[in-house]
C-alpha cells in the first residue's frame, strides 16, 4: 500500500534490523461464493495498529484535538487513503487455485472508520478471471512480500455460499530461521539494497472447501 513519508524513512535502517514488521494490521476476509460454488469477490477489512494510525493522522493533519475521533470532514479526507496503490501492487492479498495465481480487480472502497484512535477500512475486490472460478480448492494468503507490514486474521474469515474456510497458521520458527539464513548469507550492502521477500513465510493460509 502507499505509505506516509514518515514511515518511508524507516526503510533506511539496515536490513537485519528490518527483519520484523513495522506496521501491524488486524485483517478480516469475506469470501463471496455463489450458490453454485463459484468464488466471485473478496471483501477485506484492515484495522491498523495505533501507532500507524497516529502517523497517518499526523501526515494528513487530522485529529487536531487528539481525542482519537475524527469529524465527518476529516473522515472524508481519510477515505481511501490506503487504496492509492502503485502500479503492480497486488494489495497484499494472494489467491491461487491448482497452483495458479488468481487475478483480482481494483479495490472498491466500502468504509473508513476511526474508533479510539484506530483506523479501520474495508474494500472489495472482484475476481478478474475470464472464466468462473470454483471456490473448492482455492487458497488465500494475506501478506506483504517484504514483511514490512504484518497481516493477521484476528478479524476472522467468513464465506458466503456452500463453502467453508480453514486457516493454517504459519510456522514462525521456520520462517524466522529462513530470514536469518537469507540475511546473514549475503553482504550487508547487498542485503540493504535487495531485502529478501519473506512475507509469504509469515502468512496464514486460508483454504476453501465446498459441499458436493
Amino acid at each position: 500500500m502507499i505509505r506516509p513519508l514518515s514511515l518511508c524513512l524507516l526503510l533506511l535502517v539496515p536490513a537485519p534490523l528490518r527483519a520484523h514488521p513495522h506496521i501491524f494490521v488486524d485483517t478480516g476476509l469475506t469470501l463471496e461464493v455463489t450458490p453454485d460454488g463459484e468464488l466471485t469477490a473478496v471483501e477485506v477489512t484492515w484495522a491498523y495498529d495505533d501507532f500507524y494510525s497516529l502517523l497517518i493522522f499526523e501526515d494528513l493533519r487530522l485529529d487536531s484535538d487528539f481525542d482519537g475521533r475524527l469529524t465527518a470532514a476529516e473522515l472524508e479526507q481519510l477515505r481511501g487513503f490506503d487504496l492509492n496503490w502503485s502500479p503492480g501492487f497486488k494489495g497484499d492479498l494472494y489467491l491461487s487455485a491448482g497452483g495458479e495465481a488468481l487475478a483480482l480487480g481494483a479495490p472498491e472502497h466500502l468504509s473508513t472508520e476511526v474508533e479510539q484512535g484506530i483506523i479501520t477500512t474495508r474494500h472489495r475486490r472482484v475476481l478478474a478471471e475470464t472464466n468462473p472460478v470454483q471456490a473448492a480448492g482455492v487458497t488465500v494468503k494475506p501478506y506483504d512480500p517484504t514483511y514490512y507490514t504484518a497481516y493477521d486474521l484476528s478479524r476472522g474469515v467468513e464465506v458466503t455460499g456452500p463453502c467453508t474456510a480453514s486457516i493454517t497458521p504459519p510456522n514462525l520458527d521456520q520462517a524466522y530461521t529462513m530470514v536469518e539464513e537469507l540475511l546473514y548469507a549475503m553482504p550487508t550492502d547487498q542485503a540493504e539494497e535487495a531485502y529478501p521477500e519473506v512475507g509469504a513465510a509469515f502468512a496464514a493460509t486460508v483454504s476453501l472447501a465446498c459441499e458436493g
